[in-house]
């Protein structure tokens, strides 16, 4: 059975000229030919045109598919096996800028307006946007919200690694009191507490003793803010929690 090549071309999704181009340069020459001269295409013209259009896919020069496919040495296992390898590893590319494109959506929602090159300065292996879906989900109606986005959408690297340098400065501080054994209800552990307070106030949204305290509890009831604290020192998000709560009544009274 042989095709035309308006046949061949509409179910190969190539144009008519294509397919005249690659008879012209003697990459697809049909197999048969009709009475008045026309070309028709057999089963094994369809089998070379598809092995074309793969390494085409893949960015491959017409002469340097000619070449793999006219290789005496080949047979058509060994194109198949390598078709394989190539496509796996071009789905595999695809599939990391997919991710990527997918992170700098979710920055833009975000706002956080970094190159790539500082995104990873700055947060390393840390994933910025980790949560926030879940984070707009959850409070994404709020003024604090909305506040955190405006603030966040204007701040630079530096900005960013400031930030940063004062929260692992707070984090030192605060382990230094726990390994020393001070109480949750110290002056030592409440001025902390208030610092934290004070950073979150800073750098994302006003946060008055009352919201402070909503964290506070989340940061024990919610395992992953748990996990986070903890992993610096056992016992720290617990610790923070009584801190930040004997905190609020030091200044509500």
């Amino acid at each position: 059975m042989s095709y035309s090549v308006g046949q061949v071309a509409g179910f190969a999704g190539v144009t008519v000229r294509t397919l005249h181009h690659y008879d012209d340069i003697g990459l697809l020459v049909p197999g048969e030919r009709s009475h008045a001269g026309h070309r028709r295409y057999n089963e094994a013209d369809l089998d070379r045109l598809q092995q074309i259009l793969f390494y085409r896919e893949l960015g491959f020069p017409l002469e340097e598919v000619a070449a793999l496919l006219d290789d005496p040495d080949a047979d058509p296992r060994e194109h198949l096996r390598r078709q394989h390898e190539l496509l796996t590893a071009r789905i595999e590319k695809l599939r990391k800028m997919a991710e990527a494109v997918e992170h700098a959506m979710e920055a833009r929602k975000m706002g956080i307006n970094l190159t790539p090159e500082e995104r990873f300065e700055v947060f390393g292996d840390n994933d910025p946007e980790q949560y926030a879906e879940e984070t707009e989900r959850r409070w994404g109606n709020t003024e604090a919200y909305a506040e955190s986005q405006r603030r966040a959408a204007t701040y630079t690297k530096e900005d960013w690694q400031r930030m940063q340098a004062e929260a692992a400065d707070w984090s030192e501080r605060y382990i230094a009191l726990l390994a020393a054994g001070e109480p949750a209800t110290g002056e030592g552990a409440m001025d902390l507490a208030e610092e934290h307070r004070q950073h979150i106030g800073s750098w994302y949204y006003e946060c008055g003793y009352e919201m402070h305290q909503c964290l506070a509890e989340m940061y024990v009831a919610d395992e992953r803010f748990t996990a986070f604290y903890d992993s610096m020192r056992p016992g720290f998000a617990e610790h923070l929690r009584a801190a930040i709560v004997a905190n609020a009544a030091r200044h509500s009274s």
